[in-house]
């Protein structure tokens, strides 16, 4: 699942339809081909689907996306209903890198997740799932906003429990706690074995683990914080750049305009060109 979020994040959805729907037993749909992108989330009861050929059994706490070129079987077993919330939703891709918007239509873009899934924790899920519901009975622009923002907070919620059940609770506490210190000591000078100590793990094993969890490795990690910090400074204050570079953490103004470039898209002189700001076009 490393990927996952950044790829979530860089979509835009339209919220289609929402529900709850409760399938008595021996219910069953043969052979259908969905219309849109669409997910279940099981709540009560069994059954099974049909995905391309592969049968999985349904039961609470699974996780199913749809996706329109599938054939699916569903059905209730034969002696419990099946109850599932489900969401119908459509996306198109747009995000801005580096100062560049990039776009494409879904037909363009696989959606990253597809069949059945187990989710550990419901309970955010189908907190989530039910305020959606809820909203369905509503309309407005101010309605609609706050679906889409649920919608992706739903994402957002599956794709840390994915996240979650790579790693065990206390290799995740590590893990966090070497961010945390990160965040408060991103002016220093940090290495890959200071961080790998404070987690109690080796070099190696604490970067398979920091990568799996997060998705960039930990030195990674760190340069984009240091970056993010460097961006406010060139934008918010008069500081010079090399003030800027050492108040992040980088004695090297040189390596430090480099990286910038290399992840910012323009120089750290250039990027305060553009984005400062000035006295008179602060708000108040």
């Amino acid at each position: 699942m490393c990927g996952l979020t950044s790829t979530l994040n860089k979509l835009t959805y339209s919220l289609l339809l929402t529900g709850y729907k409760t399938c008595p037993p021996g219910w069953s749909r043969q052979g259908t081909k969905p219309q849109h992108h669409s997910l279940w989330f099981i709540t009560k009861g069994k059954g099974e689907v049909v995905l391309n050929g592969k049968r999985t059994k349904l039961s609470p706490g699974k996780l199913i996306f749809f996706t329109p070129e599938m054939i699916c079987d569903k059905k209730a077993s034969r002696n419990h209903s099946l109850e599932f919330y489900f969401v119908r939703f459509s996306y198109a891709l747009a995000f801005e890198e580096k100062g560049v918007w990039h776009f494409k239509q879904a037909k363009d873009i696989k959606f990253p997740l597809s069949g059945v899934y187990s989710i550990t924790n419901s309970s955010a899920i189908i907190l989530l799932l039910d305020q959606l519901n809820s909203l369905s009975k509503r309309r407005g622009a101010s309605v609609t906003f706050q679906k889409k923002l649920l919608l992706q907070e739903l994402l957002l919620t599956i794709s840390q429990d994915f996240r979650s059940q790579m790693i065990s609770g206390d290799s995740k506490k590590a893990i966090e706690g070497t961010i945390e210190y990160m965040i408060d000591h991103y002016k220093n000078p940090i290495t890959l074995s200071d961080l790998a100590n404070i987690a109690g793990l080796s070099t190696s094993h604490y970067s398979r683990l920091f990568k799996k969890y997060i998705g960039l490795s930990p030195i990674d990690y760190l340069t984009h914080l240091r970056i993010d910090r460097a961006k406010e400074l060139l934008v918010l204050s008069d500081i010079r750049i090399k003030e800027v570079s050492q108040t992040v953490g980088y004695a090297d103004e040189l390596y430090f305009s480099r990286t910038f470039k290399r992840i910012v898209g323009v120089s750290p002189s250039q990027f305060c060109d553009d984005h400062k700001l000035i006295p008179d076009t602060v708000p108040k």
